[in-house]
């Protein structure tokens, strides 16, 4: 289905951005890496997917301008980087608020500005933004995670309409929660900021959300990706798709 078409997906060394780049691949893009891992694992990646990589610092707009020279033309862009921190908000360190908004939102719009024109020049392109629920809704201690997801969504929105007359699509995908590293690795965060154990925090904090009590897939988000590449997709843009176990119906 997508035979001649490339495609960066950003955070995609692992979790979510992994699960993306690998059904792309399957559906027959060309796909280019972006994340950071060991070396010799990201190496396996490329030979895997037929892929290429490039480890921009994605909190670095010189960076990301750098990466999208290089990687030149595309006709996919995921923008699926992100990072979290859980904290009160009095006790949230500048610069962790800093880094979030960079690299959740300040990044997309970096790598979207890059790509635009040669989407344009083409009359087609698919730009799909890895949201959150937390695009439309909020958690206490995520302020910055927040902020820049509700900021992700309302920047997608506006480039659909402003792309919706050359062929390009710009959608949100909005995942709950993920077993993914990101999901993971706040739940030290969550022990320490609510007082609760690690279990407590697994199924009283986070699949407390979700009716369905379970976690969402990486397998489930990127087939939505896919779905949205497809040419059945071609009048879906400024869509905020929720795969959050009913989360967001509530």
């Amino acid at each position: 289905m997508l035979k001649d078409r490339r495609a960066l997906v950003t955070g995609s060394t692992s979790g979510i951005g992994l699960a993306i780049a690998r059904a792309l691949a399957a559906e027959g893009a060309e796909v280019i890496l972006n994340g950071l891992g060991d070396p010799a694992a990201i190496r396996q990646l490329c030979e895997e997917l037929g892929a290429t990589h490039n480890g921009a610092n994605l909190m670095d707009p010189a960076a990301i301008a750098g990466m999208m020279e290089e990687v030149g033309p595309i006709d996919i862009l995921v923008n699926n980087a992100g990072m979290q921190h859980v904290a009160p908000v009095e006790d949230f360190p500048p610069e962790k608020w800093d880094s979030i908004i960079a690299l959740n939102l300040s990044a997309a719009f970096h790598t979207t500005r890059a790509a635009v024109p040669g989407m344009k020049a083409k009359g087609w392109g698919r730009i799909i933004n890895t949201a959150s629920a937390h695009s439309l809704a909020a958690s206490p201690f995520k302020s910055a995670y927040v902020a820049a997801k509700h900021g992700l969504a309302g920047f997608t929105k506006t480039i659909a309409l402003e792309l919706a007359t050359h062929g390009i699509t710009a959608n949100c995908i909005s995942p709950g929660y993920v077993w993914t590293p990101l999901v993971e690795n706040q739940i030290p965060d969550t022990m320490a900021a609510r007082g609760l154990t690690r279990e407590a925090v697994i199924n009283d904090v986070l699949l407390a959300k979700q009716p369905t009590k379970s976690f969402v897939l990486p397998e489930d988000v990127a087939a939505m990706a896919v779905f949205l590449c497809g040419e059945a997709a071609r009048n879906i843009t400024g869509a905020n798709y929720t795969i959050d176990g009913g989360w967001t119906a509530e």
